[in-house]
This record gives C-alpha cells, sequence and structure tokens, in this order.
C-alpha cells in the first residue's frame, strides 16, 4: 500500500489505515521504554513499540519505515532530515508543553501533525519555580550547605556571615517574560508571598491582567527595569534564543534575581555567568540548560557563584507524568479513529500544514459524548461496515525491535469498536488533553 501510495501521490502521505484488510499501525515511543500507560489505551488499535533512542540513527528500520505514529519525550530531537527517515509517520505527541526539540514546520509540510500536552505539570513548574525564587530569596540551599560543611553557626556574627544575601520578599517586584498558563500559576503563588506581579507577553490579548491583580508592561526593556527578579516562562524559538543576554542583562537591576524553568536556549550562559561573577546578578536558578544534561564540571556556569541548578525536572510529579502520558496516548487515539489534523486536541503546526489525502472531507457529526463537540471520523468509519483489528498477538517485533503486548490470546476483538464506542472509551480521559 505504502508503496503504491507514494507512486501514485508522490509527497503525500496516506490515511492511518486500520481494519481487517490493513495491518495493525505502528505507534513508537521514540525516547523512552516504558510503554505501560500507553498499551492499555492504545492496544485494541495499535501495535506499541519503544525504542528508548537518544537520535533517530539508534531507531530501528521497522520502526522509520512503518510507524504511522510515535511519542517523544525532550531527550531527542527531530530536525527535518531526522524526519525524512520516518516513511510513513503521520502524528508526533510531544510529552510535555515544549516543542523546540522538533522542527514543526517541516512536519507539516511532510504532512506530519505535531501535538503537545501543554496543561499537564502547569502546577508543578510553578510550584517549582517557587521553590528557586524562595531558595534565591531566603539562602536555603546555601545554609544547608553551609551546615553540611560544618560550618558553626550560633552568635548573631555568625548568623549573619552565613545568611549574607538573605532578603524579605514583601513589596519585591517579581517580573515574568511569558504568561501562559505556567506564568499565571506563578503569579497566583506568588502574589500569596506578598510580591508584586508585573509581566511581559506581546501575544497574550488586554484585560488577563485585571482578572488576576497584576500589572502588564508592554516592553522587555521596562521588564527588566522594574524587576527585582526575573522568571522565564515562554517557549524558545528562532525570535528568542538568549534573550537574557549580555545587553539584556545590563537592563535588569542591579542585584537582581534570575529564575528560568522554561527553555535552556533562552538564556546565553556564558553571559549569566559573568554577570554573576561580577554581582551583576546576586543569584540565579536553572531548571533548564543551553546543553544537557548539564554537568557543573564543565561549560560557562562550572565556576559561576550564587547558581542554583535542577535537572530539568521542574515538569515532574507522578501525578503529572501519569496525565501526560495518558493524554499523548489519547491523541494518538484521535488520529488512528478520526482525521489528521482536524480531530486532533493539541496541533501546534496546522499553520504549516499540508493537506495529506486526495478525498474531501466528510460532513461533521455531533455526538453527546463531546459535549456537542464536532467529531471527523476517517473514510468509511460513518455509515459504513465496522473495522476489524489484526488478530496476531506481537511480543517481540522483527528485527528485535521490543514491542507491547496486546490483548491477550481469546479476548483480542475481531472487530474494531464503533465510533460511539471509542469516544465512550476516551471520555473519561478527555480532560487530560485540554488547553
Amino acid at each position: 500500500m505504502g508503496g503504491m501510495w507514494r507512486q501514485h501521490f508522490p509527497g503525500i502521505r496516506p490515511q492511518i489505515m486500520n481494519g481487517p484488510m490493513h495491518p495493525r499501525p505502528l505507534v513508537a515511543l521514540l525516547d523512552g521504554r516504558d510503554c505501560t500507560v500507553e498499551m492499555p489505551i492504545l492496544k485494541d488499535l495499535a501495535t506499541v513499540a519503544f525504542c528508548d533512542a537518544q537520535s533517530t540513527q539508534e531507531i530501528h528500520e521497522k520502526v522509520l519505515n512503518e510507524a504511522v505514529g510515535a511519542m517523544m519525550y525532550h531527550t531527542i530531537t527531530l530536525t527535518r532530515e531526522d524526519l525524512e527517515k520516518f516513511k510513513a509517520l503521520r502524528i508526533i505527541i510531544r510529552i510535555g508543553s515544549g516543542y523546540d526539540n522538533i522542527d514543526i514546520k517541516a512536519a507539516g509540510e511532510m504532512g506530519i501533525a505535531v501535538c503537545n500536552i501543554p496543561s499537564a505539570a502547569v502546577e508543578e513548574t510553578a510550584d517549582s519555580t517557587l521553590c528557586h525564587i524562595l531558595n534565591l530569596y531566603r539562602r536555603n540551599t546555601w545554609l544547608y550547605q553551609a551546615m553540611r560543611e560544618g560550618t558553626r553557626v550560633q552568635s548573631v556574627e555568625q548568623i549573619r556571615e552565613v545568611a549574607s544575601g538573605a532578603a524579605r520578599i514583601r513589596g519585591e517586584t517579581l517580573g515574568l517574560i511569558g504568561f501562559g498558563r505556567s506564568g499565571q500559576a506563578v503569579a497566583v503563588r506568588a502574589k500569596a508571598f506578598g510580591f508584586n506581579v508585573i509581566f511581559y507577553d506581546p501575544y497574550l490579548q488586554d484585560g488577563l491582567e485585571r482578572s488576576l491583580g497584576v500589572q502588564r508592561v508592554y516592553t522587555l526593556q521596562d521588564l527588566l527595569y522594574q524587576s527585582d527578579c526575573v522568571s522565564l516562562h515562554c517557549n524558545l524559538n528562532e525570535h528568542n534564543h538568549h534573550l537574557i543576554n549580555d545587553f539584556t542583562i545590563k537592563q535588569m537591576r542591579q542585584g537582581a534575581f534570575l529564575v528560568n524553568t522554561a527553555r535552556g536556549g533562552l538564556v546565553d550562559e556564558k553571559a549569566l555567568a559573568q554577570a554573576l561573577k561580577e554581582g551583576r546578578i546576586r543569584g540565579a536558578a536553572l531548571d533548564v540548560h543551553e546543553s544537557e544534561p548539564f554537568s557543573f564540571s564543565q561549560g560557562p556556569l562550572k565556576d559561576a557563584p550564587n547558581l542554583i541548578c535542577t535537572p530539568h525536572t521542574a515538569w515532574y510529579s507522578e501525578q503529572a507524568s501519569l496525565e501526560m502520558r495518558e493524554a499523548a496516548a489519547t491523541e494518538i487515539r484521535r488520529a488512528i479513529t478520526g482525521r489528521i489534523p482536524d480531530s486532533l486536541r493539541n496541533c501546534v503546526n496546522k499553520e504549516f500544514f499540508v493537506t495529506t489525502a486526495p478525498w474531501g472531507v466528510m460532513e461533521q457529526q455531533v455526538h453527546p459524548e463531546l459535549n456537542g463537540g464536532a467529531y471527523r471520523f476517517p473514510p468509511g468509519a460513518v455509515g459504513g461496515s465496522p473495522g476489524g483489528m489484526g488478530g496476531q498477538i506481537e511480543g517481540m517485533m522483527p528485527g528485535g525491535v521490543p514491542g507491547a503486548h496486546p490483548l491477550p490470546p481469546g479476548t483480542q476483538p475481531s472487530l474494531a469498536p464503533s465510533p460511539t464506542q471509542l469516544l465512550k472509551h476516551n471520555d473519561h480521559r478527555e480532560h487530560l488533553a485540554k488547553s
């Protein structure tokens, strides 16, 4: 099928086929090895495999040739060249909010939808950001280190020395660059601690600041000049790489703090290290770095003082991880049972998307399970005979690629569930992927 399609429609990727006349679609977790959450959601529709790869060079040829869906974290990068290696890929799910490790424009031009999970770790990221801010103001990390090193702290003079730099929070101005979900969650928390909160976000419509009781500024320079602590909460793109650099650092208040739980490429680490050494920035806390995994033994920050670093874990909790994985698998399910990109919840590259099928878009049908929302079915799924699943049970995929087990023998369904059944199956997970 794939060869004939490419011969007659060069450059156009076919619809994901799933039925009695077609093999089960292959879905791969690119940079992980645990599919225990994803498999129960997808096992009646697709074969799920894991690659545990750090680059496309480590991905098995069968996955490159046959996978129609891919799920991935932040530890692998997909450039245009990488995407061209996938011959059947139709959808990529970034298990997380940021997608700067995927060339979404190239993917769209190839007919590959890219989706993210923007809401699952908002609370964790905001909580971690506040932890970093409080650490910078109250010096807890350095106080802990002093005690571990055996520093005697008893007299007032000793306390003054070891806690030098600790500051009161009430009345301080916290400046947020980017005011999306995480930025807003940080603002709510920071106000409870007594911060005056301002933000800069040129893409946000007016009015939200009034509902949250914060102040909006309209230039980056104004935010940097007014803030005692600057925290980054924006995506990384070609326009804001090294947003915090030597020039913008010089526009910050003398002795301000800097926090970054967004993307490492937003900060010029060489300029930050110099500013920390000179005292222009009093302290910095980074959860993300230009080069990951981060190591204190190398790079421009290795000798920087007053620096807290964590290993890109601000997003993580067991609950957030579970919700993101469920939402990712549910989005893959929408792609297999619906239309790409119309049926997807969080497609981030629709503006670059090229029409990938020669048939027309079918009339939408409204279902109560979607609260009146429109849902599009692939050709043959509405008013036609139901499709079925291949009956084979995969354990190890050919070529040594480990696969996740579908239903055990005797329980494998012979026919695909009806569209209504699919919707009901997803109903309890639909809220996980909401923006």
